[in-house]
């Protein structure tokens, strides 16, 4: 893995992803591509209204020149404020190590801006919430929803504080997605030395025998890993599972069996997010 994509704007969640990603980027050894991007929905529709009808045709044209000088200055302050977040960001990373580090700044909208960059992106790392969240609120940020829904990389979704990675859970489902997962972790081991939970909450009878294939593909790669089967909700089970056990990254799919379900009442990992506080590694 060379390349991380860290979304900022700079709010009280974006200043603990800069440590979440400087944890990640050291343990890959990748450089971190710092990405602050600004909508500019707002100021083109204040320069593109239609004011002659109302206004004669002198006073109309003079407002509109306003309004062009306006979106000129609201452009410059953008700019300003992208390069403050920047680069506090790449300061920040540097103080905890990271070498490799540059600032992107776009104008658009975020996922859009995402998806256009995850060609030369190998993991995205964003809040769980943005600017305008409030810390308590069990609602999560829209284009974090809107992120993992258009993009095909890993997504490293970061909580409000910081806490020192050591345990981590696997949420194993059986399926494709969870395969992937389980490769991924073969062939990039940089949990390898921590504490591993394989977790897998199964309705049916067939749990067993797939749990075992997950944990023999991970102690054959060397990995010590600690296996449960559990038996109910998975969002109740898994949720209970983190808080008895003080783990402090969840490794999960974006998604479960179907897709389309859970595009229509949200999927057991929106429903994670909400309840826990802790990082997840979430894979499509």
């Amino acid at each position: 893995m060379k390349s991380i994509l860290l979304c900022t704007d700079g709010s009280s969640y974006g200043e603990n992803a800069y440590k979440y990603a400087a944890w990640m980027a050291k343990r890959l050894d990748a450089e971190v591509n710092i990405l602050s991007v600004t909508d500019n929905r707002a100021q083109s529709k204040s320069s593109q209204g239609n004011w002659s009808g109302s206004l004669g045709l002198g006073a109309s044209d003079e407002l509109l020149e306003k309004l062009v000088e306006l979106d000129h200055e609201r452009a410059k302050l953008n700019h300003v404020r992208a390069k403050v977040i920047l680069d506090h960001g790449k300061e920040i990373l540097k103080q905890e190590g990271v070498e490799k580090v540059n600032g992107i700044h776009k104008t658009g909208f975020v996922a859009d801006t995402v998806k256009n960059l995850e060609e030369k992106t190998d993991l995205i790392v964003l809040g769980k919430r943005g600017e305008n969240a409030d810390y308590n609120s069990v609602h999560l940020g829209a284009n974090l929803e809107r992120i993992v829904r258009v993009s095909n990389k890993p997504c490293f979704v970061t909580p409000h504080d910081y806490v020192p990675i050591d345990k981590v859970l696997i949420a194993y489902d059986g399926s494709a997605t969870g395969h992937r997962i389980l490769d991924f972790l073969v062939n990039v081991p940089f949990v390898k030395d921590l504490d591993i939970h394989l977790v897998m909450v199964s309705k049916g009878d067939d749990g067993n025998s797939k749990l075992s294939q997950a944990l023999d593909l991970l102690e054959n790669a060397g990995f010590s890993v600690q296996s449960s089967l559990l038996k109910g909700d998975e969002e109740s089970e898994i949720t209970s599972y983190i808080e008895q056990n003080n783990i402090n990254l969840l490794i999960m799919g974006a998604y479960g069996h179907s897709r389309i379900r859970n595009l229509i009442i949200g999927s057991t990992t929106i429903q994670l997010l909400r309840s826990t506080r802790i990082p997840a590694l979430l894979f499509r």
